[in-house]
């Protein structure tokens, strides 16, 4: 343990040394969250969409008939019953499902004697893409259940009702979560992979060969140190990030000890990924191509920018293999939605897991050797 701290304390003080490796992995992510405000375009598709049937007659069917019709063409969203609203709404709330479709008991009997009939939406508006979108649908589909039918006496106007579980979610909160994982990922590539590949160059390591530290000390310090920055700078946009944006979740001291657990886990996550990347590499210069096509194919699939429900297949299954996606659900899940812990359990396991794999892959392939 004397020997990894030894590694540890190295790379540390040399962090320190430099101030402009720190705020080059600070700037980049708070410019972003203050600039990116525009939202960025797709349709989506295959959504889940609880429906609460309280009432079960005739014109609570056609409702149902509708999400059926929505699903077969458009594919706005696919129906998903539920017995009672609570659950639908927890459902909703800890991101099981997009939204939900409340239809009140005695419905069908409201729009035979024209009694002012609603229906009520559940929606995340955390989420305003997701949202909007389910509300337009469903606009459309509550006008389409007000057209007269063939006897005039069964005239209805169906009026639908918005549930929203949060105050107005503006798009500097909604990209937050997200600046929070670019920035601890820019820390990683730089503060990490690239700072290791150029002393592997300057020839430090050679140092460390001489010296009875093992293979995995060597693994273990290195990646301690490079999680230890990751963190600070989590730590720090946090902060920043969450001030700016007008967050108040972050004095929640269940918010604050799930957020330690996502930062602590996320840096670990990101920076064993990092090293499994750098460990057979020489050049200096390859780390720094790599950065921007790992920044694409990392952050942009992740669901920071817009719902992953809006991607195409093979966009998904990217996205449901990229730590980014567990990190920005952990941090979306505390910061906007104070949705608690038992929320961010599947994020922490899938992180958790990523790291021990990653960081068991690249110990084997480290070479303690010129």
């Amino acid at each position: 343990m004397n020997r990894i701290l030894a590694i540890v304390e190295r790379e540390m003080r040399k962090f320190f040394r430099s101030p402009a490796l720190m705020m080059a992995s600070m700037i980049f992510p708070l410019v972003q969250l203050i600039i990116l405000g525009n939202a960025f375009g797709g349709k989506i598709t295959d959504a889940r969409m609880g429906i609460v049937d309280q009432d079960g007659g005739t014109q609570a069917l056609r409702i149902r008939e509708a999400f059926d019709s929505v699903h077969a063409t458009v594919r706005t969203f696919e129906a998903v019953p539920y017995d009672n609203d609570r659950q639908a709404m927890n459902d909703v709330r800890n991101g099981k499902i997009q939204g939900a479709v409340v239809i009140p008991p005695q419905y069908s009997r409201r729009v035979y004697e024209e009694n002012h009939p609603r229906i009520a939406l559940i929606v995340d508006n955390s989420d305003n893409f997701m949202s909007s979108t389910l509300e337009q649908k469903m606009t459309e589909l509550t006008e389409a259940l007000n057209q007269p039918t063939i006897e005039p006496r069964l005239l209805q106007k169906t009026a639908l009702e918005v549930v929203e579980l949060y105050p107005y979610i503006e798009y500097m909160k909604y990209l937050l979560p997200g600046s929070i994982t670019l920035a601890m990922f820019v820390s990683v590539m730089i503060g990490g992979g690239m700072l290791y590949i150029d002393d592997k160059a300057r020839g430090v390591h050679e140092g460390y060969l001489v010296t009875p530290i093992t293979k995995a000390e060597l693994v273990f310090g290195l990646n301690g140190a490079g999680a230890i920055k990751a963190g600070m700078t989590g730590v720090v946009i946090t902060v920043i990030g969450s001030m700016l944006a007008g967050v108040g979740t972050l004095f929640n001291p269940v918010t604050v000890v799930g957020l330690i657990i996502m930062i602590g886990l996320t840096s670990v996550a990101f920076n064993t990924m990092m090293f499994l990347l750098m460990v057979r590499i020489e050049d200096p210069l390859v780390p720094r191509a790599m950065f921007g096509i790992l920044n694409t194919l990392l952050f942009f699939p992740s669901g920071s920018i817009y719902p992953v429900q809006a991607f195409p297949w093979w966009l998904r299954l990217i996205a449901k293999a990229d730590p980014f996606t567990y990190a920005v659900h952990g941090f979306k899940s505390l910061l906007l939605k104070e949705a608690g812990l038992s929320a961010i359990l599947p994020d922490a396991l899938y992180l958790s897991i990523f790291a021990f794999v990653t960081l068991a892959v690249a110990v084997p392939l480290f070479k303690r050797t010129l």
